[in-house]
């Protein structure tokens, strides 16, 4: 049993999840961090300094005035939080585009790896040694 999952294990497919995961793991937090950081302040600026993060709507309970979404959510209210969702859309949508050009330019790559190599033309470069053999045999026994 325990061969049999190192096997498993070993398999080509299996690693390559295992790094893939890591790997977007990983990318999630850029792209959380490119959002945050860089797409948040510029949608900020074409809406009026508004934040997305922090826009709710209270369901129940008391909340103070003005207060951020996380203060919110720490007086044990229940809150609808559209700007989250918001952030999460866009977040979505920015990792999907990544990825897809992403695939689509490992695509490329494979397909110019697996194209086989140009053929050179046939230069025509006469009769070959055999054919001119076989010409003075034929010529020789019609004398």
């Amino acid at each position: 049993m325990l061969n049999a999952f190192k096997d498993f294990i070993a398999k080509g497919n299996v690693m390559d999840m295992a790094v893939g995961i890591i790997i977007g793991a990983a990318f999630t937090a850029i792209v959380t961090s490119m959002v945050g950081d860089l797409i948040n302040p510029i949608i900020g600026l074409f809406t009026g300094g508004v934040d997305f993060t922090n826009h709710y709507a209270v369901l129940a309970g008391e909340v103070p005035a003005g207060a951020s979404l996380d203060i919110a959510r720490e007086t044990g209210a229940s809150v609808f939080a559209y700007g989250s969702f918001i952030m999460a859309v866009i977040n979505f949508l920015i990792i999907a585009f990544v990825v897809f050009m992403l695939v689509k330019y490992v695509n490329k790559v494979k397909s110019l790896a697996e194209k086989p190599d140009d053929v050179a033309p046939e230069v025509a470069t006469g009769p070959s040694e055999k054919d001119i053999l076989i010409e003075i045999r034929d010529a020789l026994k019609t004398r």
